[in-house]
C-alpha cells in the first residue's frame, strides 16, 4: 500500500477517480458519502475496477500533511457499515487502508466501481466529478452506466453443438414460440431447428450460446457453463422450518419449471366470502399458478449465474419463497409495479429476450404487477421482497393475514395498487414514513398513531380521494414542461426564482422546500438537454428562454413521475 500511495502521489493532478483531502477530525460524513458515490460512478464510466479517496494529503501540492480523522481503528472501519446503510444495494468500500508515514498518517479509501447497470447513489442521489469538482451525475452518464451491462448469457460456447440440446425442450420451445407468434405457424413449421433457434434468438447464426444451454441444453451439457451452474432447488419445510423434502432440476430449465411446479402443493384455500350474502365457503388455489411460474421464470431471467449457486424455491405451510443471486437492477420492486411498464435493464438481456420469445416471461411489462393483482383479488398480502445479501428474494403468502385488511379490499375495489401496497405495510406492522402515514390518515384508511396505527375497522368511505392522492404523489413531467413552456411563451424569459414560484406549488406536498428546488433544477436540466429551453447570462443574472419557436410535440409524454 505504500507503493500504491507513492503511485497516487505522483499523479500530476487530481482526476475523476482520484481525490486528495487534508481531512480534519470533523470531516463531514455526508460529504464523504457524496465523494464515494461520485468516485464509484466515475470508476465505472472510466472502466476502472476502483477509485481512490486519500485523506491526509494536500490536494494542490500532493504533499503528505497527515490527518487525525477517526484515529480509533474500530471507529474508522465502521465507515464500511455506515456507508453501506445509505448507498445503492449497500455497496461500500473495498477496503480502508491506514498508513503511518514519516510525514504523517494517511488513509486510503479504496472505492469499488459502480456495478454494471446500477449507478451508485448516496442518500438517494447520484454524484459525479467534473474535473476536480463534485456535481450531480447527469442523465447521459446515468444512461451510460445503466447500459454498460456485460451480457454473460449472450456468450457463444465454441465447442457446443446442436446435439448438446434436448430434443423435447426444442419441441416445447417451438410450440411456445408459435403461441407467441400466432399467424405464422405454417412458416414456423417449415424451419429446421437451427433456423428456428436463430429466429427465437436462442442461438446466434447457428452457434450455441449460454442461453441455449440454460434453457434447452441436455442435463449432461451443463458442464459447458462451468464454473457457473443452472439448477433449481425445491425445498419443503415444516412449520418449525425444518426440511421435509427436496428436489433439484438442472438443464433444460424450460422443462424444469414445470417439473418444479408439480412439486408445489397448491391445495385449495377455503374462506367465507368477505362482504358477501352467503355463508357458503369459496375455494381458490392457495397460489395463483401464473404467480408461481412468473416468479420462478423471473429468477431464471435475473439469476447471476457466475456465482455458481442454485435458484431456490422454498415451500412453507402457507408461503412460497423464491430467490436468486444478484442485485435487483430496477430502482425498487414497488416502482416496477406502480409504473406498470417493462423493466428498462436486465442482467441477462439475451436470455430475457429468448425467454420472452419462448413464452416464459412477460418482458413487455406487467408480469410482476399481475402477481400483485392476483394477491389483491384474493385479499391476500402483497408479495414481499428482500434485496439484502446480494440476492433477490420474494415471498408469496397464500392466506388472509389480517381480516381488517381483507375487508378494506373487499369494500373498496377501486383502491389503487399504491394504496394497497401501503396498507399491506400496515397489516405486516412495517415502518411507514411520515408522508405515507399522513396519506393513509387523510384517506381514513388507518387509525391510531405511530407505531400503533392499524387498518381502520370502520371501512373507509368510497368517496373519490384522487385529488388528495395527486397532491401527495405529483404529476407527470409533461405537465410541468407544458406549464413552464407556456409561461416562457407569455413572458419571453423567466429567472430561476420566478420559475421556482411558478412550479413549487404544483409539486407533491410531501416534498420540502429544498427538495422542490432540487426537482425543479433536474427538470430544467432535462429540458435544456432536449433543447426545449436555454439560458443566458451569468450567476444571479441568468434568465431562461424558449430554445426556439417550437410546439410541445417533441416533449417526452411518457408517464414518468416527477
Amino acid at each position: 500500500m505504500i507503493n500504491k500511495l507513492n503511485q497516487l502521489l505522483q499523479t500530476p493532478f487530481e482526476t475523476e477517480i482520484i481525490e486528495f483531502k487534508r481531512a480534519s477530525l470533523d470531516f463531514d460524513f455526508k460529504k464523504l458519502g457524496r465523494y464515494f458515490s461520485a468516485l464509484s460512478n466515475e470508476a465505472c464510466l472510466k472502466k476502472c475496477q476502483s477509485a481512490w479517496l486519500i485523506f491526509g494529503v494536500e490536494d494542490a501540492t500532493h504533499q503528505i500533511v497527515g490527518t487525525n480523522y477517526r484515529t480509533n481503528p474500530q471507529y474508522l472501519q465502521s465507515l464500511k457499515h455506515e456507508i453501506a446503510d445509505r448507498t445503492t444495494n449497500r455497496i461500500t468500500f473495498i477496503e480502508i487502508h491506514e498508513i503511518n508515514t514519516p510525514q504523517g498518517r494517511v488513509i486510503l479509501f479504496e472505492i469499488p466501481a459502480a456495478s454494471s447497470g446500477i449507478p451508485t447513489a448516496f442518500d438517494g442521489h447520484y454524484y459525479a466529478r467534473d474535473g476536480e469538482s463534485l456535481c450531480p451525475l447527469n442523465i447521459d452518464e446515468i444512461e451510460r452506466i445503466r447500459t454498460s451491462i456485460n451480457d454473460w448469457s449472450k456468450e457463444i460456447i465454441s465447442n457446443a453443438t446442436l446435439d448438446d440440446l434436448d430434443s423435447e425442450a426444442i419441441q416445447t420451445a417451438r410450440n411456445n414460440f408459435q403461441v407467441r407468434n400466432s399467424g405464422i405457424e405454417t412458416e414456423i413449421n417449415k424451419w429446421d431447428d437451427i433456423t428456428f433457434l436463430n429466429k427465437a434468438k436462442v442461438t446466434i447464426k447457428g452457434k450455441i450460446t449460454r442461453t441455449a444451454i440454460i434453457l434447452l441444453g441436455k442435463a449432461e451439457s451443463e458442464h459447458f457453463l462451468s464454473p457457473a451452474t443452472a439448477k433449481i432447488r425445491w425445498i419443503l419445510k415444516n412449520g418449525l422450518g425444518k426440511d421435509r423434502d427436496f428436489h433439484i432440476e438442472t438443464c433444460p430449465l424450460l422443462l424444469a419449471v414445470d417439473k418444479i411446479y408439480t412439486k408445489i402443493r397448491n391445495i385449495k384455500y377455503r374462506y367465507i366470502p368477505i362482504g358477501g350474502k352467503t355463508l357458503s365457503p369459496q375455494e381458490v388455489d392457495t397460489y395463483e399458478p401464473f404467480a408461481i411460474r412468473e416468479a420462478l421464470n423471473n429468477c431464471i431471467a435475473h439469476q447471476d449465474y457466475r456465482f455458481g449457486t442454485f435458484i431456490n424455491v422454498i415451500e412453507m405451510d402457507d408461503q412460497l419463497i423464491f430467490s436468486n443471486r444478484g442485485r435487483f437492477l430496477p430502482e425498487s420492486p414497488e416502482k416496477v409495479v406502480l409504473q406498470n411498464a417493462p423493466e428498462e435493464y436486465y442482467r441477462n438481456p439475451f436470455l430475457a429476450t429468448a425467454m420472452y420469445n419462448l413464452k416464459m416471461i412477460e418482458t413487455r411489462g406487467g408480469g410482476i404487477r399481475q402477481i400483485f393483482e392476483y394477491q389483491r383479488d384474493r385479499f391476500f398480502p402483497m408479495p414481499e421482497y428482500d434485496l439484502t445479501q446480494d440476492r433477490v428474494q420474494v415471498t408469496i403468502t397464500g392466506k388472509v393475514l389480517d381480516l381488517n385488511y381483507a375487508q378494506m379490499l373487499a369494500q373498496n375495489p377501486n383502491l389503487s395498487l399504491a394504496d394497497i401496497i401501503l396498507l399491506d405495510k400496515v397489516q405486516k406492522k412495517k415502518f411507514l414514513s411520515s408522508e405515507e402515514e399522513k396519506y393513509l390518515h387523510t384517506k381514513k384508511l388507518i387509525e391510531g398513531r405511530r407505531p400503533n396505527y392499524h387498518i381502520s375497522k370502520e371501512i373507509a368511505q368510497k368517496a373519490d380521494q384522487k385529488p388528495e392522492y395527486t397532491k401527495l404523489r405529483g404529476l407527470d413531467i409533461k405537465y410541468y414542461c407544458d406549464l413552464l413552456l407556456e409561461a416562457l411563451k407569455q413572458h419571453e424569459s423567466l429567472t430561476r426564482e420566478e420559475i421556482n414560484r411558478l412550479l413549487s406549488s404544483k409539486l407533491p406536498e410531501v416534498l420540502n422546500k429544498k427538495q422542490k428546488i432540487r426537482k425543479i433544477g433536474n427538470l430544467l436540466t432535462k429540458m435544456k438537454e432536449k433543447k426545449l429551453i436555454k439560458k443566458t447570462g451569468w450567476s444571479k443574472s441568468i434568465k431562461w428562454h424558449l430554445f426556439n419557436e417550437l410546439s410541445n410535440n417533441n416533449i417526452d409524454t411518457t408517464n414518468e413521475s416527477f
